[in-house]
């Protein structure tokens, strides 16, 4: 019996996790024509979009986490069997885009003209980092559409949909680049010759390009979750309900915090990095777009757990949990090594398909050799942190993060690069350390902890009128 059920949670698993999967390989994919579209342009333009990204990440970050603090409600209360509280969880969904959205766009629009210069940027590459951040900026709003309402739609078990919705945008953003960016060109298919139209706006044209479709995939999402069942099973409007966004911030928040705080150290991280040169700064952003198609799986099921880890703790099944926790480290670890291997012989054909500056090539080889060694406990650290983040606690992963980030990477990295004089390789090995640090930690907290006490403590019973408006 426990094999069969064993069998069973893994076909559950794989069945909610490969639309996100898919769906995270095609949004790496996307961003690898849109680097490698930037990039044929020159290493300054790689360089340009590339600087900004950890800042990005740091005002998209907390957009994140509301969105697993929505995940946890809806799927929680799914759990519990109370689809009146996950009907109205759905519904406040609408008031938490909108406010995130106006408040982050509002930060990302008031700092971008200071931004380069903040973290370093070289004088050849500062306007274009403006205006890449600027535009990109511009549909907050409509960003914050995208994960949000992502969010809330998988909590419901539907993860295909959001996966068929960023299909579609990616390939705009594709389309759009291919117009943007070059300028107007002749196209020879054999004897037939044909006369395409380009803008040559450059890395603007990027921007327009990926801000386009930021605005399409918010719209799509929103479609979607306005036929849902659940955003319609309370039908009463979208007044606040005070205890269901409580415990939506209740996880948000300080999910947001220690993104915040791991952003903000990715951004000291790249400031550090942009000390040591405009060749090393496109190395390493380039390197990291480029690892990112080989931590697919673990981001993919990241959702996939969360959202059975919190189904789990609203039925209060402490066995359902672990199993969960099992099944998808388990999984992931297995897709993850096998990947690894592919990242450790083979980086330079990687770096290539991003640049044909034989520099960066060179170079960034031979940090994707470096990290190629702690993908498998990468993607363990992301679907513990999904767990985390499914039941609630999210804590135990902020405290965590937070430690490692700066014991073994920032501290280390600022001794090597400012007084070690040491280059962009060592900087990577203090990365890879506090991915290894991160997973061991994040493991021994999941199963060491008394969880049952911690569920009777802190998570609602069917039944009790937390759900129920004030």
């Amino acid at each position: 019996m426990q094999m069969q059920e064993r069998k069973t949670m893994l076909r559950t698993v794989c069945m909610l996790s490969w639309p996100t999967v898919l769906e995270q390989a095609l949004q790496t994919g996307a961003q690898y024509v849109d680097t490698a579209m930037v990039g044929r342009i020159g290493m300054q333009a790689s360089a340009a979009v590339g600087l900004t990204a950890s800042a990005m990440w740091l005002i998209t970050g907390p957009l994140a986490a509301i969105g697993m603090g929505v995940l946890s409600c809806i799927s929680k209360a799914i759990g519990a069997e109370d689809r009146q509280k996950a009907g109205i969880a759905c519904n406040q969904t609408v008031l938490l885009t909108l406010a995130t959205g106006v408040l982050f766009g509002a930060i990302a629009l008031g700092i971008s003209p200071f931004l380069p210069d903040w973290l370093g940027a070289g004088r050849e590459i500062r306007r274009d980092a403006f205006r890449y951040f600027f535009i990109t900026s511009l549909p907050m709003v409509f960003r914050a559409a995208a994960v949000i309402f992502g969010a809330a739609i998988r909590a419901t078990g539907n993860t295909r949909t959001p996966m068929k919705i960023t299909a579609i945008s990616l390939l705009v953003n594709i389309s759009l680049n291919y117009f943007l960016i070059s300028p107007s060109r002749v196209l020879f298919l054999g004897p037939l010759r044909f006369h395409i139209w380009g803008g040559g706006l450059g890395v603007t044209g990027a921007a327009v390009a990926t801000a386009l479709a930021y605005v399409l995939n918010g719209v799509l999402m929103f479609a979607v979750l306005r036929r849902s069942p659940y955003f319609r099973i309370c039908g009463e409007g979208l007044r606040p309900c005070r205890p269901v966004i409580a415990e939506c911030l209740g996880v948000g928040l300080p999910a947001a915090g220690q993104r915040f705080i791991i952003y903000v150290g990715h951004m000291l991280f790249t400031a550090m990095v942009a000390r040591l040169g405009t060749l090393a700064v496109a190395i390493h952003s380039i390197a990291l777009t480029a690892e990112e198609a080989f931590y697919i799986p673990g981001y993919g099921m990241q959702a996939a757990a969360a959202t059975l880890a919190g189904n789990a703790a609203g039925r209060q099944n402490l066995e359902q949990l672990r199993q969960v926790a099992r099944t998808t480290t388990l999984l992931s670890t297995v897709i993850m090594t096998a990947l690894s291997l592919l990242l450790f012989l083979f980086p330079e054909h990687v770096m290539a398909l991003f640049t044909t500056d034989p520099r960066v090539i060179e170079g960034g080889g031979r940090v994707l050799r470096i990290v190629s060694v702690s993908e498998p406990l990468f993607a363990v650290a992301v679907i513990m942190e999904g767990i985390f983040d499914g039941v609630g606690d999210v804590k135990a992963p902020f405290l965590i993060s937070t430690l490692s980030l700066w014991a073994v990477r920032l501290v280390p990295t600022w001794l090597c690069v400012t007084r070690f004089g040491l280059g962009l390789e060592v900087v990577w090995i203090c990365m890879v350390g506090d991915n290894v640090l991160r997973c061991l930690l994040l493991l021994g907290c999941f199963f060491g902890r008394n969880w049952k006490a911690y569920l009777e403590k802190k998570l609602v019973r069917p039944g009790d009128r937390d759900g129920q408006r004030s």
